[in-house]
């Protein structure tokens, strides 16, 4: 299996993590307009840094992206996100950011896919001795 593991190297933990986040966010843009709803992400970079072994964080343009609140339970994997405008019936769901990161998030779930396949792809050629 260790084998395998350093074949396909990252990708199926990225894979794993980025479906993760599309949840998330779905979830977020389901819950836009319910009260008090609390969006939550996670970060990516800091959670495949710990998968590699490496040390990684989560760029930020501004401080703000991440509460420091986590969410209970959770082994420090989701963070609320704080909101830009905060709504006055306490919900922190920001359309515009959430379907914006989706979309990113689906176009690098799509391109790891594409490396996975191809790293299969190359598997089964050298299987088949081609």
């Amino acid at each position: 299996m260790d084998r395998l593991d350093r074949f396909f190297g990252v990708h199926g933990t990225a894979l794993a993590l980025r479906s993760e986040r599309m949840g998330l966010l779905a979830s977020n843009i389901a819950n836009a307009a319910t009260p008090n709803y609390k969006a939550r992400d996670l970060d990516f970079a800091r959670l495949i840094g710990a998968a590699t072994g490496k040390t990684a964080s989560l760029t930020t343009t501004s401080s703000r992206h991440f509460a420091a609140a986590v969410e209970p339970g959770s082994e420090a994997r989701l963070h609320y996100r704080a909101p830009v405008q905060p709504s006055l019936d306490g919900n922190t769901v920001e359309l515009a950011t959430e379907q914006l990161a989706f979309a990113e998030t689906a176009l690098r779930y799509r391109s790891t896919l594409s490396a996975l396949n191809g790293r299969i792809s190359s598997l089964t050629a050298a299987l088949k001795g081609e």
